[in-house]
C-alpha cells in the first residue's frame, strides 16, 4: 500500500522541504495558533460571532495541505474543548465547543482538509482565481455542518438557521475569502515559486 503523495507541494513544504516529526508538529501547532489569534478578532453577534477565523482556516488549509491543515484545526478544537481560551472571544470548554456554533468548528477541520487537498492535487493555491475557488469550496464546507448544527441546537427552521448563521456573514466572508486568496499567491511569489 503506497502512502498518498501530493501532486504539488504545499507552501509549507516548499518553505521547509525536509520532513521531520518536529517540523510537522511545529507547522500544526503554528496553524492552530494562527486560528486561535484570528478568533480573538471578533465582532460580537448572537448566536454566531463575526471573527477572522475563516480567513485563518482557509490559509492554514492551503498552506499546510490536507493532513497538516486538518490536524491543525483538530488541535485548535481540542485545545478549546480542553479549556484553553482559544475559541472566539476567548471562549473555552467542552460546553462552548458543543454549543450552537460547534458545527462551524467541525466545518473548520473539514474545510482545512478540503482546501489543502485542492492545493495538493490541483495547485489551486498558486494563482488568485484558483485560490479563490478552493477557498469558496472551503467556505461551503464550513457552512454545511455549521448551519445544520446551529438549527438543531437552537431548535429553529432551516430558514431561521440561514438568517442567524449565513446571511449576516456573506459579505464579510466574501471579503475574507478575497483577502486570503490574495495572500497565498503573494506568498508563493515571495518565495520565488513559479506559478503553474
Amino acid at each position: 500500500m503506497t502512502q498518498f503523495a501530493p501532486t504539488h507541494p504545499t507552501l509549507a513544504q516548499t518553505l521547509a522541504p525536509h520532513h521531520s516529526l518536529i517540523r510537522n508538529a511545529l507547522l500544526v501547532v503554528g496553524g492552530a495558533a494562527l486560528v486561535a489569534l484570528a478568533a480573538q478578532i471578533e465582532i460580537p453577534m448572537q448566536p454566531v460571532p463575526l471573527t477572522l477565523q475563516t480567513l485563518a482556516v482557509l490559509l492554514v488549509g492551503a498552506a499546510l495541505g490536507s493532513k497538516r491543515g486538518a490536524a491543525a484545526l483538530a488541535l485548535y478544537m481540542a485545545a478549546g474543548a480542553a479549556g484553553l481560551p482559544v475559541l472566539s472571544g476567548g471562549g473555552a470548554g467542552l460546553a462552548k465547543v458543543m454549543g450552537p456554533t460547534g458545527g462551524y468548528l467541525l466545518g473548520f477541520i473539514l474545510a482545512a482538509g478540503v482546501v489543502g487537498w485542492l492545493a495538493e492535487r490541483y495547485a489551486l493555491d498558486r494563482k488568485f482565481a484558483g485560490t479563490a475557488l478552493a477557498m469558496l469550496v472551503g467556505n461551503v464546507v464550513i457552512y454545511i455542518p455549521g448551519l445544520l448544527w446551529l438549527g438543531n441546537a437552537l431548535h429553529v427552521s432551516a430558514q431561521k438557521a440561514f438568517e442567524f448563521g449565513l446571511t449576516p456573514f456573506l459579505i464579510g466572508d466574501g471579503i475574507k475569502l478575497l483577502l486570503a486568496a490574495l495572500l497565498l499567491p503573494a506568498a508563493w511569489a515571495f518565495v520565488g515559486r513559479k506559478s503553474d
